[in-house]
């Protein structure tokens, strides 16, 4: 019978969904990235957002290594023993894009501080009579939006974006692949500095290499 092993916390989060599309037999494991490692050994199919050499080492089963987001990161792939298949997964790309938008919206209104101000009381506003009013707040509308990496996450915020009335300039490795119709400026990553140039807020989409010294780029960050 095929093992399925969900190891870690998000990816346990996703047993039991899982289990209501499965088509075929199989027994299911969940545990932490720790803990599966003495059953390693049963394991066919590994659902996790890392893989280590621990888990190489005790491998015997092992098929596919399917990990439940975008990013690879915490994968070493240097380990994965011959033949067994990686696989990464898509389709949160609106959620994320959503989260970048509201975290701009929340940084150029001063949410927080707004927020924690009327907990104690006090409404900054420049509705409330006998008070001085605050500046006017800014806008996104007519801001850069600079997005290095434009795949399916960048794509999605350039979209939110232009219906705040943003500009929007975007790199990508290969620009071919996508229509800069609705850009302000598309470009390869010659172009990386004119963005920044041009950019109130930038996006970083690029995928996180790896060097020796440790991670060189960050995956996501507004």
């Amino acid at each position: 019978m095929l093992q399925v092993a969900f190891a870690g916390t998000f990816a346990a989060r996703l047993e039991q969904p899982a289990r209501r599309h499965l088509t075929v037999r199989c027994e299911i494991i969940a545990s932490d990235e720790d803990g599966i490692i003495p059953r390693f050994g049963e394991v066919d199919v590994l659902v996790a957002m890392a893989f280590t050499d621990a888990m190489a080492r005790a491998a015997s089963r092992l098929k596919l290594v399917q990990v439940p987001g975008a990013g690879l990161d915490r994968i070493d792939r240097s380990a994965l023993p011959d033949g067994v298949l990686l696989a990464n997964a898509y389709g949160h790309e609106t959620g994320i894009a959503e989260y970048v938008i509201g975290a701009m919206l929340t940084l150029t209104r001063d949410v927080i501080r707004l927020d924690a101000a009327l907990r104690l009381g006090n409404w900054q506003s420049q509705w409330v009579v006998g008070a001085e009013p605050p500046p006017v707040w800014p806008e996104l509308a007519d801001k850069t939006l600079g997005i290095l990496g434009y795949g399916r996450i960048g794509q999605n915020v350039a979209q939110r974006a232009r219906a705040f009335g943003m500009n929007v300039c975007a790199i990508r490795r290969d620009v071919r692949r996508s229509s800069g119709n609705e850009l302000a400026l598309l470009g390869g990553p010659d172009m990386t500095d004119e963005v920044m140039r041009r950019s109130d807020y930038v996006v970083i989409r690029c995928r996180l290499l790896q060097t020796r010294s440790g991670p060189s780029a960050a995956s996501a960050s507004v």
